[in-house]
């Protein structure tokens, strides 16, 4: 499902607002501005209210709801998406055993603000974000972009990161990370009636289990019908692509850095991701120091969303230190 690079430089707006488009469904007003900061555990992520905190001068969209105590689980959310573009099963699977918290960056969807194009603009205001909710100590669970969020953010503030897991991700410098791949363009360029349809080709593979496993997903994400997120505006997609492609330029030595992410980290991978290559979890575990690897079968860039219930057996034994 290629396209050439000419036919890509000839078309970088429209499949890119294609894009946001399909991951930012049904366009409601997003909920007012709740300021008590309790975690509420019976909200579950149809019903959490949208809250805003202010960090570096934007206004932070966020969602905080679970099982309150211990140390919350913080989601860093893909190229494009916005808080309704997780899973409920998976994150209400989460909530049931600890406290959760969704947010969009600065200037994404409900979140006002600049937009960084750089990985490294978008860690400070992840970071800016827990240190100004009081969370001492997080665990983090990036998707995509936002793993590369969350492998900066362990990074530059190790103290605030307890365990890290990595959904679909790269080093820096990875195969494939210094544009869009092919195959994903193609699927971006591809005609559809129903955008958000565009989920079924890059999370899923083609074979008919995977797209059953896709139909099932897509009704899960449509399901909150009252104050879902806005949907992303037009300067998103350009901005988060700037900041992935000046991740994934390739220099020597690139992945020399992951020697500096001491935290225990799972890796999880679909074993035929056309969006971020599986070939760089692979990376990424042979060289974080205390790491270790899930690759689900059959799947895509949305493995966790294809086996959700696998999923949180393997994060939750993760997440409470079981070997």
């Amino acid at each position: 499902m290629a396209v050439s690079n000419t036919r890509w430089a000839l078309r970088p707006t429209f499949t890119l607002v294609v894009l946001a488009i399909a991951c930012s469904i049904i366009s409601v007003q997003a909920s007012a501005s709740v300021t008590e900061p309790k975690v509420i555990s019976s909200y579950t992520h149809q019903t959490a209210p949208t809250r805003f905190v202010e960090v570096d001068g934007a206004r932070l969209a966020y969602r905080r709801f679970g099982k309150a105590g211990g140390v919350p689980l913080v989601f860093l959310q893909h190229f494009v998406g916005n808080l309704d573009s997780w899973d409920p099963k998976v994150i209400d699977g989460f909530a049931r055993d600890r406290e959760v918290i969704l947010f969009d960056n600065a200037g994404v969807a409900s979140s006002s603000g600049e937009i960084p194009k750089t990985i490294e603009g978008m860690a400070k205001y992840a970071a800016g974000l827990l240190q100004r909710l009081g969370v001492a100590k997080a665990d983090l669970l990036g998707f995509s972009m936002g793993s590369l969020i969350a492998q900066q953010v362990t990074l530059d503030h190790p103290e605030l990161v307890r365990r890290l897991i990595l959904v679909g991700s790269s080093p820096r410098g990875g195969v494939g990370m210094s544009s869009l791949t092919p195959e994903f363009q193609g699927y971006l360029a591809k005609k559809r009636d129903v955008p958000d349809e565009l989920l079924l080709d890059v999370f899923f593979t083609q074979t008919a289990e995977s797209q059953t496993a896709g139909r099932k997903f897509l009704t899960r994400l449509r399901a909150r019908k009252v104050n879902r997120d806005l949907e992303v505006d037009s300067k998103t997609a350009p901005a988060q692509a700037a900041a992935i492609a000046g991740w994934g330029a390739p220099t020597d030595n690139s992945s020399d850095y992951l020697k500096g992410i001491k935290q225990p980290t799972l890796v999880v991978a679909g074993s035929r991701d056309i969006v971020f290559y599986t070939v760089n979890d692979v990376t990424l575990q042979q060289a974080l120091p205390d790491s270790q690897l899930v690759i689900y079968p059959d799947s895509n860039h949305g493995a966790i969303y294809q086996y959700p219930d696998l999923f949180l057996k393997h994060a939750t034994l993760f997440l409470n230190g079981v070997k």
